[in-house]
């Protein structure tokens, strides 16, 4: 198993430290961790089940990836609520006529929303799909994640879809390093996805790098 870089190491030692660094490195487009922070209260204090996806959720998970956005996966019925509750008031659009794109109106951070019932990669039907986040979520830090199974799920399917999904197959690839995840961890993933899994597995206990082919 190759050895953790020191930075690595470094984030790694809290969720906040991964997003204050977030922040830092990328601070003329807002603080990631109080726009993160915000969201989060807003949702809960409105009722709306919510789970934090994308790069924020790798590194919640332990595996630091920067990032200027924070995507988040509602259901179709809490973006509706969001919108109602908190556009204008908080929140606007992103760009015009944007439904599911929107900024923080203080920090200025983007916020992308995907909504349970949608497919991963290319959107076309398959058997995994993005879940409803009351039931597939874990509490990081006072922040409610996507679970690890999910996540790692979510991104297999993606990277099952076309060649310019391969950066999801890395990071399951690295996630595993990172996480010294077992080769049985397939055993809690869609079956559709297992081969996919094990493949990874087995090509992550030598190289360096995602192998393609």
């Amino acid at each position: 198993m190759p050895e953790t870089p020191a930075y690595e190491a470094y984030v790694r030692q809290s969720p906040e430290r991964i997003l204050e660094e977030a922040s830092e490195f990328f601070m003329q487009r807002g603080n990631m961790n109080q726009a993160l922070r915000d969201l989060a209260r807003r949702l809960d204090e409105a009722g709306i089940p919510y789970a934090v996806l994308g790069a924020i959720a790798l590194g919640q998970h332990g595996m630091p990836r920067m990032t200027l956005d924070i995507d988040i996966l509602l259901t179709p019925r809490g973006l509706a609520q969001f919108k109602a509750q908190y556009l204008g008031r908080g929140y606007v659009p992103a760009f015009p006529g944007a439904e599911r794109t929107f900024r923080a109106s203080d920090t200025g951070v983007r916020i992308e929303v995907i909504t349970s019932g949608e497919y991963p990669g290319d959107g076309l039907p398959k058997p995994v799909s993005f879940p409803d986040p009351q039931e597939a979520w874990v509490e990081i830090g006072g922040i409610r994640v996507i679970t690890l199974e999910r996540l790692i799920e979510l991104k297999l399917a993606s990277g099952m879809t076309a060649a310019h999904r391969l950066r999801d197959l890395a990071d399951v690839q690295d996630l595993i390093r990172a996480l010294s995840l077992a080769e049985q961890f397939a055993e809690r993933l869609d079956s559709s996805v297992r081969p996919l899994y094990q493949k990874l597995w087995s090509q992550s206990q030598a190289p360096d790098r995602l192998q393609e082919g």
